[in-house]
Protein backbone atom coordinates (compact mmCIF):
# COMPACT_ATOMS: atom_id res chain seq x y z
CA UNK A 1 0.00 0.00 0.00
CA UNK A 2 2.84 2.67 0.85
CA UNK A 3 4.00 1.72 -2.48
CA UNK A 4 1.09 2.80 -4.50
CA UNK A 5 1.15 5.90 -2.45
CA UNK A 6 4.30 6.78 -3.28
CA UNK A 7 3.69 6.37 -6.58
CA UNK A 8 0.23 7.94 -6.92
CA UNK A 9 2.49 10.83 -4.79
CA UNK A 10 5.36 10.86 -7.50
CA UNK A 11 3.06 10.85 -10.58
CA UNK A 12 1.00 13.82 -9.00
CA UNK A 13 3.81 15.89 -8.16
CA UNK A 14 5.07 15.29 -11.76
CA UNK A 15 2.05 16.31 -13.35
CA UNK A 16 1.74 19.40 -11.55
CA UNK A 17 5.17 20.85 -12.18
CA UNK A 18 5.24 19.67 -15.71
CA UNK A 19 1.56 21.83 -16.01
CA UNK A 20 2.66 24.67 -14.05
CA UNK A 21 5.73 25.15 -16.60
CA UNK A 22 3.70 24.77 -19.63
CA UNK A 23 1.01 27.34 -18.28
CA UNK A 24 4.78 29.56 -17.39
CA UNK A 25 5.62 29.37 -20.99
CA UNK A 26 1.70 29.28 -22.06
CA UNK A 27 1.46 33.21 -20.35
CA UNK A 28 4.28 34.51 -20.79
CA UNK A 29 4.24 33.28 -24.87
CA UNK A 30 8.29 32.54 -24.81
CA UNK A 31 8.38 30.49 -27.71
CA UNK A 32 6.38 32.41 -29.82
CA UNK A 33 8.01 35.55 -28.89
CA UNK A 34 11.54 34.03 -29.11
CA UNK A 35 10.49 32.80 -32.83
CA UNK A 36 9.59 36.33 -33.44
CA UNK A 37 12.44 38.15 -31.76
CA UNK A 38 14.75 35.68 -33.59
CA UNK A 39 12.82 35.62 -37.06
CA UNK A 40 12.64 31.97 -37.11
CA UNK A 41 8.99 31.70 -37.30
CA UNK A 42 9.53 28.46 -39.70
CA UNK A 43 11.35 27.01 -36.93
CA UNK A 44 8.75 27.55 -33.98
CA UNK A 45 8.10 23.81 -34.35
CA UNK A 46 11.39 22.80 -33.67
CA UNK A 47 12.36 25.65 -30.87
CA UNK A 48 9.07 23.61 -29.00
CA UNK A 49 10.63 20.15 -29.80
CA UNK A 50 13.93 21.21 -28.41
CA UNK A 51 12.45 23.28 -25.32
CA UNK A 52 10.32 19.52 -24.59
CA UNK A 53 13.07 17.47 -25.03
CA UNK A 54 15.52 19.19 -22.88
CA UNK A 55 12.81 19.09 -19.99
CA UNK A 56 11.74 15.18 -20.35
CA UNK A 57 15.55 14.04 -21.08
CA UNK A 58 17.39 15.83 -18.15
CA UNK A 59 13.91 15.21 -16.19
CA UNK A 60 14.75 11.08 -17.31
CA UNK A 61 18.41 11.30 -16.17
CA UNK A 62 17.53 13.17 -13.04
CA UNK A 63 15.43 10.55 -12.76
CA UNK A 64 17.59 7.69 -13.11
CA UNK A 65 20.27 9.10 -11.08
CA UNK A 66 22.38 9.71 -14.21
CA UNK A 67 25.61 11.86 -13.79
CA UNK A 68 28.47 12.86 -16.23
CA UNK A 69 31.95 13.74 -15.25
CA UNK A 70 33.33 16.63 -17.26
CA UNK A 71 35.58 18.98 -16.02
CA UNK A 72 34.79 21.74 -13.45
CA UNK A 73 35.43 24.99 -15.58
CA UNK A 74 33.76 23.52 -18.10
CA UNK A 75 30.56 22.20 -15.98
CA UNK A 76 30.14 25.74 -15.06
CA UNK A 77 30.98 27.54 -18.64
CA UNK A 78 27.90 25.70 -20.03
CA UNK A 79 26.14 25.55 -16.78
CA UNK A 80 26.19 29.26 -16.35
CA UNK A 81 25.68 29.82 -20.14
CA UNK A 82 22.15 28.01 -20.01
CA UNK A 83 21.67 29.43 -17.07
CA UNK A 84 21.94 33.01 -18.06
CA UNK A 85 20.00 32.29 -21.22
CA UNK A 86 17.03 30.94 -19.23
CA UNK A 87 17.33 33.52 -16.48
CA UNK A 88 17.20 36.33 -20.10
CA UNK A 89 14.17 34.84 -21.52
CA UNK A 90 12.00 34.62 -18.72
CA UNK A 91 12.75 38.10 -17.58
CA UNK A 92 12.17 39.36 -20.91
CA UNK A 93 8.55 37.36 -20.98
CA UNK A 94 8.33 38.92 -17.51
CA UNK A 95 9.07 42.61 -18.49
CA UNK A 96 6.27 41.64 -21.79
CA UNK A 97 3.73 41.24 -18.99
CA UNK A 98 4.62 44.02 -16.97
CA UNK A 99 3.91 46.22 -20.25
CA UNK A 100 0.18 45.08 -19.57
CA UNK A 101 -0.29 46.23 -16.10
CA UNK A 102 -0.90 49.97 -16.93
CA UNK A 103 -3.42 48.89 -19.31
CA UNK A 104 -4.81 46.76 -17.00
CA UNK A 105 -5.01 49.40 -14.38
CA UNK A 106 -6.49 52.11 -16.99
CA UNK A 107 -9.50 49.91 -17.71
CA UNK A 108 -10.24 49.14 -13.74
CA UNK A 109 -10.09 52.83 -13.35
CA UNK A 110 -7.21 51.76 -10.57
CA UNK A 111 -4.39 54.31 -12.24
CA UNK A 112 -3.95 56.53 -9.10
CA UNK A 113 -2.93 53.61 -6.90
CA UNK A 114 -0.99 51.54 -9.97
CA UNK A 115 2.49 52.86 -8.04
CA UNK A 116 0.79 51.48 -4.71
CA UNK A 117 0.11 48.26 -6.20
CA UNK A 118 3.79 48.02 -7.84
CA UNK A 119 4.94 48.65 -4.45
CA UNK A 120 3.13 46.16 -2.66
CA UNK A 121 4.29 43.55 -5.12
CA UNK A 122 7.54 44.42 -4.66
CA UNK A 123 7.61 44.39 -0.88
CA UNK A 124 5.17 41.43 -0.97
CA UNK A 125 8.34 39.90 -2.90
CA UNK A 126 11.08 40.53 -0.75
CA UNK A 127 8.83 40.19 2.68
CA UNK A 128 8.51 36.40 1.81
CA UNK A 129 12.15 36.05 0.16
CA UNK A 130 13.66 37.50 3.52
CA UNK A 131 11.24 35.44 5.55
CA UNK A 132 12.15 32.11 3.42
CA UNK A 133 15.94 32.95 3.65
CA UNK A 134 16.09 33.93 7.77
CA UNK A 135 13.21 31.29 8.85
CA UNK A 136 12.78 28.71 7.08
CA UNK A 137 16.10 27.16 4.83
Amino acid sequence: MQYFLQVFIGLSSGIVIGASYVALLVIFDLIPRLAQVSKAYDRSAKLELALVSGAFGFSFLDMLNIHFMFPLIMTQIIGGIFNGIFVGMLAAALAEVMNVLPIIAKRLKLVHSLSGLMLAMVFGKVVASLIDWLFLQ
